[in-house]
């Protein structure tokens, strides 16, 4: 009690100063036991070193900068870790999907050349910020297995809702994320990754990186050595954290030490978050890519983060060609001492690269061709002519594609072959290359047949494929019996002699070998080519310091195994690997200079067609043609021996004859330029394959299509397949046909797939979207074409932009006996089709029809969604299709089903008599709804102050049906609030919901909300009590006015304009 007693007097004496001293002091002592007991422990963690030497002392292996400022991060201790989901290839599409700044941003195309590099599919976005997130999933799969952000703060500052959907899509998942971190002037120079337990230090300079040997994620990556020097740029992020979720990748120096003082602790540049932390594993780059280690971990973390799933097998097969081996001008020959210089280089590398051998190629006629120590060394090499592999070019190195004569081509080849007899040369390697690459590619046919009847070639090489550049397009084929593989350049040309006079500097040389171009080459291809030249290994000898360097280099940083085959093996390697190469893809090589140079000056880019009809078949294509056909401008192909008019190249197995062959279905143009060549193959419109070889051959050209309704179609093909006997459709009847199931006999699934899956008009119609533009295709109605074809003809002519038109109703009669329109001939006789078209076939039954619609409605739907984007008009037996079908109000979007106008057609399609007017029928769409029924959409109606908006939208929001503001009514008002205009827009948009048969509507109101009001303008109750008024039935009524998430303040003062 005295106690007690005395604390009471004291605590009373006290001054208010005197207790907030006591309180300070009691805080601080909290703080510093606190801090002692968290961060008192820190993990260690040995760097890589060199040989054993490379050693820390003074805990200068800690990777956290134990000088520096910040506090640490919560450790581990007190956080428990999380499990990790790995990574679930099976549920996921091995997608890349990369997140950008700009599609222009250097790192984010650094960061996408890799990945095509490495051939791994990837979707490319802007990164949202409070944007949508693009969708992650379809139908319970995950649509990427990876997440690349080029600013990995984009994603920390990701709002809630997008933040929460991307963690919890990785963590379910098991998908991972690459982050970059890219310091700016702005950038804070210490400061914690918001919501994470790491800590950044930016705009370091940073020197001496080396590779943690404990860092799970590396596979091709070697942590041995440490890369001496700077580190490119004063921009470094490091990072810092006690949490045992992160693992440093690789460690790096400042730059800041004084001369003969202890080294600079080492900082984590490259960083690995285990996922212990939240669930999800990740790799945070303190840099862009511009150090060329950072890209060989990106190889690794991509590995490592999709479960090898887009990986880079270790095993990288070399070959290095030397053309031109006794080419070359007098000085830049090889001598007796290159020669030998070039055998032990070669017994050198073969101890660490298994079977290199020096690939060499040989023009004869030069043979003795330089000095006189110069011809010592062509002795010589061909004494050691056993030790090396050879490869003919041409006798004189004439390039190909100027000899249009097989035999010619074939002279030149065999005098090659007898100087290579007469000198002890091999001639059984099967492998040739092209001076210049001539005649490889474009194909120069009578080059591919002289080497196979002349050397018995089976695989050449060439850089031309696709293109030059970018090298890492380049792609292998083959064509007439011989494979053609993709060639590298090393860097090396005809001219790079002497070391101190490379372009540039020797640095650069270097540069391109430790970590460059070069470097990279061999990192992401399994298999590469290199052409060198004969001067590469003469005088400094470039080429064996180049490959001598290379080697070592590979071998230093990486686990890659390095080996040579023989160039039939290669082949036979790199189609096993990738096998989806082997069909050739033919360009137009007008397209490409470089491609137009190497090209026979007697083929002109002329002669491609301007123009596809694409079908598909039993709509009409063969009348089409016919038409087309009488158009003075028009000129169509030379009918096929197998196929009569049809040349059917981009779909079969002519494809792989060449474009030579595919030219000459077509004449040489004249002098004039209205020369229009087209070409019509009705099996184009749904092979999965023409439209993208289409596009590449014929870029620019016009598309025509024509559609019928595809029930009409399939059953015209079935038709079709009786008149011709097939025993398939004499066996079942088109019934059995449509709807045969999984379990039926694999011809009847045959012809079941021949009768439906063209009419899949959307599926079909969108893959060529994707290769042309909208505006070069015209969708036909395939029954206007039948009723009136002059005025399709008409549209057709301005579709193709012709200088002539022709006036088709003059030269067009209809014959009653065929049934269709006719050429008319002079004298009032008429050319029509064959017999075999204008078939009568008996009516399709009833169940039949009934089936096929069901079966196409939602087809048809998408189509008129697609047209509708394509900007073109709905053919009428659409419109007749969609009228038919329930539950409309899908189909029904923006605008595209308002206000159609279907003409009545004659139903004895007897030719029209002038220009007689036709009765206008006009049809309100809508869904067919059973009496008490009530069919809903959703209007929201946004009230401003000075505006009221009526938006009527389908029950899922995506469609808009009709949209009208008080400001398009009463324009006198649209400065101020109007109930009067806003019940004038409502009336409006009740009227247009009535012709599309929506008979009632969810109401959305919204104030302008945010930081502004929450409360709706007046015209909001007008425009409800007017749409009530008109009738329309109102169900649900909602407040969906947003309402601030965070504390930003309104702008206020005089920032922003005045009005």
């Amino acid at each position: 009690m005295l106690v007690c007693g005395r604390v009471r007097r004291l605590y009373r004496q006290l001054t208010l100063q005197t207790s907030l001293l006591l309180l300070f002091l009691f805080c601080m002592i909290s703080v510093l036991i606190s801090a002692y007991f968290l961060y008192g422990v820190k993990r260690e963690l040995e760097p890589a070193s060199v040989n054993g030497a490379e050693s820390t002392d003074d805990g200068a292996a800690d990777w956290e900068d134990s000088q520096g400022t910040t506090p640490s991060a919560p450790s581990a201790r007190i956080l428990p870790a999380r499990t990790v989901k790995p990574a679930d290839t099976s549920r996921t599409d091995p997608v890349v999907l990369v997140f950008v700044e700009s599609l222009y941003s250097q790192l984010g195309q650094d960061i996408v050349a890799i990945l095509e590099s490495g051939r791994f599919r990837y979707q490319i976005e802007i990164a949202p910020g409070k944007g949508d997130m693009p969708t992650l999933t379809d139908k319970n799969r995950g649509r990427f297995t990876l997440v690349i952000y080029e600013n990995i703060l984009k994603y920390v500052n990701l709002d809630a809702w997008n933040r929460e959907l991307l963690d919890k899509y990785c963590v379910e998942y098991g998908v991972g994320i690459i982050g970059f971190f890219k310091a700016n002037e702005n950038s804070l120079q210490n400061a914690q990754l918001k919501g994470f337990p790491l800590f950044l230090h930016s705009n370091l300079g940073l020197r001496d990186c080396s590779v943690n040997p404990k860092s799970p994620l590396l596979l091709i990556t070697k942590a041995r050595e440490v890369e001496r020097g700077p580190l490119p740029g004063d921009d470094w992020t490091v990072f810092q954290s006690n949490h045992s979720t992160y693992e440093p990748v690789l460690l790096a120096r400042g730059r800041t030490t004084e001369a003969g003082g202890p080294p600079a602790p080492l900082h984590a540049a490259v960083v690995q978050d285990l996922g212990l932390h939240d669930g999800i594993q990740r790799v945070l780059f303190g840099n862009n890519l511009n150090f060329w280690l950072h890209k060989l971990v990106l190889v690794d973390a991509v590995s490592f983060l999709t479960g090898k799933r887009l990986s880079l097998a270790l095993e990288r097969y070399i070959l290095v060609d030397i053309d031109d081996i006794f080419v070359g001008k007098e000085g830049t020959r090889m001598k007796v001492s290159d020669v030998k210089a070039l055998l032990e280089m070669q017994n050198e590398l073969r101890t660490h690269v298994p079977n290199f051998t020096f690939n060499l190629g040989f023009s004869g006629k030069f043979f003795y061709a330089g000095t006189d120590e110069e011809d010592l060394g062509d002795d010589l090499l061909l004494s050691y002519s056993k030790e090396f592999w050879w490869f003919p070019h041409m006798w004189s190195h004439m390039q190909p594609h100027l000899f249009h004569n097989q035999s010619v081509l074939a002279e030149q080849m065999l005098l090659n072959r007898k100087f290579a007899e007469e000198h002890g040369i091999p001639t059984n390697m099967g492998y040739a290359v092209a001076p210049h690459h001539s005649g490889v590619y474009p194909i120069h046919m009578q080059l591919y047949e002289a080497w196979k009847k002349v050397w018995g070639i089976k695989v050449t090489s060439t850089e031309e494929y696709p293109h030059l550049k970018p090298a890492r397009f380049r792609r292998g084929f083959i064509h007439s019996g011989i494979s053609v593989l993709p060639r590298q350049t090393c860097g090396l040309f005809t001219h790079t002699i002497f070391y101190n006079e490379y372009p540039g500097s020797p640095k650069e040389l270097d540069k391109l070998i430790n970590g460059g171009e070069l470097f990279l080459t061999v990192l992401l291809n399994p298999i590469s080519i290199f052409m060198t030249h004969l001067s590469n290994y003469g005088n400094d000898r470039l080429g064996l310091y180049t490959f001598k360097n290379l080697v070592k280099f590979i071998q230093t940083w990486t686990n890659l195994k390095l080996q040579t085959l023989p160039p039939v093996q290669l082949a036979q390697k790199y189609f096993q690997i990738f096998p989806e190469e082997r069909d050739p893809i033919w360009q137009d090589p007008c397209e490409d200079k470089r491609h137009k140079d190497i090209w026979s000056k007697e083929k002109t880019c002329d002669r491609f067609p301007k123009l596809l009809i694409i079908g598909p078949q039993k709509t009409g294509t063969t009348a089409l043609y016919l038409f087309l056909g009488m158009h003075p401008d028009l000129t169509s192909n030379y009918p096929s021996k197998e196929t009569f008019e049809e040349i059917q190249f981009f779909n079969g197995r002519n494809y792989h004859k060449g474009i030579d062959w595919y030219m000459e279905f077509f004449p040489l143009p004249s002098n004039t330029s209205s020369d229009f060549y087209f070409e019509k193959s009705a099996n184009y419109f749904d092979s999965e394959v023409a439209a993208r070889r289409a596009s590449a051959l014929l870029p620019k050209a016009k598309i025509i299509t024509i559609l019928i309704n595809p029930a009409d179609r399939a059953y015209s093909w079935y038709q079709h397949q009786r008149a011709h006997d097939d025993p398939v459709a004499q066996k079942y009847t088109f019934h059995d046909v449509i709807t045969a199931g999984y379990e039926a006999p694999l011809k009847l699934k045959v012809l079941q797939n021949r009768c439906l899956v063209p009419g899949l008009y959307a599926t079909h119609l969108q893959r060529w979207l994707s290769h042309y533009h909208p505006s070069q295709i015209l969708v036909l109605d395939g029954q206007m074409l039948r009723t009136e074809p002059a005025a399709v003809m008409d549209k057709i002519q301005k579709f193709l932009g012709l200088t002539n038109s022709l006036n088709y109703y003059k030269i067009l009669a209809f014959d009653p006996k065929k049934g269709f329109w006719c050429q008319l001939l002079d004298g009032g006789k008429t050319k029509c089709l064959g017999k075999s078209k204008g078939r009568k076939y008996p009516d399709m039954d009833v169940d039949s029809r009934r089936f096929l619609r069901e079966h196409y409605r939602e087809h048809n739907i998408e189509l008129s969604k697609l047209l509708y984007k394509m900007g073109q008009p709905l053919p009428g037996w659409l419109r007749e299709e969609l009228l038919h079908s329930r539950n409309l109000s899908d189909a029904v979007g923006g605008v595209a089903l308002l206000q159609i106008q279907e003409f009545v057609l004659d139903p004895s399609m007897a030719p029209r008599k002038g220009k007689e007017k036709k009765e206008e029928q006009v049809i309100s769409l809508g869904p067919q709804v059973a009496e008490g029924e009530n069919v809903f959409g959703v209007c929201h109606i946004f009230a401003s102050f000075n505006d009221t908006f009526v938006h009527v939208t389908d029950l899922s929001g995506k469609e808009t049906i009709c949209r009208v503001t008080g400001g398009m009514k009463v324009k006198a008002d649209r400065d101020e609030s109007s109930p009067y205009a806003a019940m004038l827009a409502a009336q409006d948009v009740a009227q247009r919901c009535k012709e599309l048969g929506i008979t009632a509507l969810h109401i959305k109101l919204r104030a302008t909300g945010g930081n502004r009001t929450k409360t709706p303008g007046p015209g909001a109750q007008s425009a409800l009590r007017a749409l009530a008024r008109s009738g329309m039935k109102i169900g649900r009524i909602e407040d969906v006015t947003p309402i601030p998430s965070d504390s930003t303040r309104r702008k206020g003062g005089r920032r922003g304009r005045r009005l």
